[in-house]
């Protein structure tokens, strides 16, 4: 599976451009969108799964132009959106159930099987009986990944699935995505949260403003920040200070003050040393000094 996107924009009202002629090529397995509120993550998605149609350019799922062949496309398709909705009076088994009808298993034994054997891989199926609206924050996200993948979909889209979950269930979920992952499928998790793609990604793309700013491994785009990335000891008073002029990613506190880690393009009067960045460091390195200044002068 392959999906490409070429030239794609999209303006709403007010000229307001959500998507400035992005670009992307992305292959069978996991593939990170990362990007800030706003960045137009969302919008992308929504044009990926056939539910925004854009202003200019063209997306290709296999060769395909998907503006000619989206109920092909539409059926290739498990979608976990980030306002995910079900109906609150059906049991969890049934809710997927009536997913796996959309999905266009017909005959009910299949439906069935297949129901139960998701509700296991995602956790759920102790609960399979409880209504869908009872369920925890994390269990309700897992509802929606099994009904993302109920069918067994070629292209997975997740928009924003970590979002508001404790730690455990953050890894469960992206252990769960790891784990398809390993199929000919392709899927596209699109956050912010930058944990959530230096875990399970190989590939991945940093959009901003409605632009595509990076593609390529989150190893190539850490790499970017290395030589920037630095930490120290301050007292309590410096903390202040230095948390004014570079952008702090890390602050323990001690007996004595702050053990710090900051980002900076150079370091001036602080006694400090270089260690080498993670993804977090070099999201932040990028989004306060490479992308601020890229649009300074625009």
């Amino acid at each position: 599976m392959n999906i490409q996107i070429q030239d794609l924009s999209q303006v709403y009202k007010n000229d307001f451009r959500a998507l400035n002629k992005v670009n992307l090529d992305i292959e069978s397995g996991m593939f990170g969108l990362l990007g800030p509120n706003g960045a137009g993550k969302s919008t992308l998605m929504r044009i990926l799964v056939t539910l925004l149609k854009p202003t200019h350019g063209e997306v290709f799922v296999n060769g395909m132009p998907l503006s000619k062949n989206r109920a092909e496309v539409r059926s290739y398709l498990g979608y976990l959106p980030q306002d995910f909705r079900f109906f609150s009076k059906l049991r969890t088994w049934e809710f997927l159930d009536y997913a796996a009808s959309l999905a266009g298993i017909k005959k009910k034994k299949e439906r069935l099987a297949a129901v139960d054997e998701l509700l296991e891989q995602v956790g759920l199926f102790d609960v399979r009986n409880r209504y869908a609206n009872k369920l925890s924050g994390g269990m309700k996200r897992r509802l929606g990944i099994a009904q993302a993948l109920i069918g067994e979909p070629k292209i997975i889209i997740v928009d924003e699935p970590t979002t508001g979950l404790d730690p455990e269930e953050r890894i469960r979920f992206r252990n769960i995505l790891s784990n398809l992952s390993q199929k000919e499928v392709i899927i596209i998790l699109s956050t912010h949260i930058v944990g959530d793609i230096s875990s399970t990604c190989r590939q991945m793309a940093l959009l901003n403003r409605g632009e595509v700013h990076f593609q390529g491994s989150p190893e190539a785009f850490v790499k970017q920040s290395s030589g920037h990335v630095f930490k120290t000891s301050v007292s309590f008073e410096q903390m202040k200070l230095i948390s004014e002029q570079y952008p702090v990613i890390t602050s323990v506190p001690g007996a004595n003050g702050y053990e710090i880690e900051f980002v900076a393009d150079e370091v001036n009067g602080w006694e400090t040393t270089l260690i080498e960045p993670n993804l977090e460091h070099a999201y932040v390195y990028f989004m306060e000094y490479v992308a601020n200044e890229k649009f300074q002068y625009q």
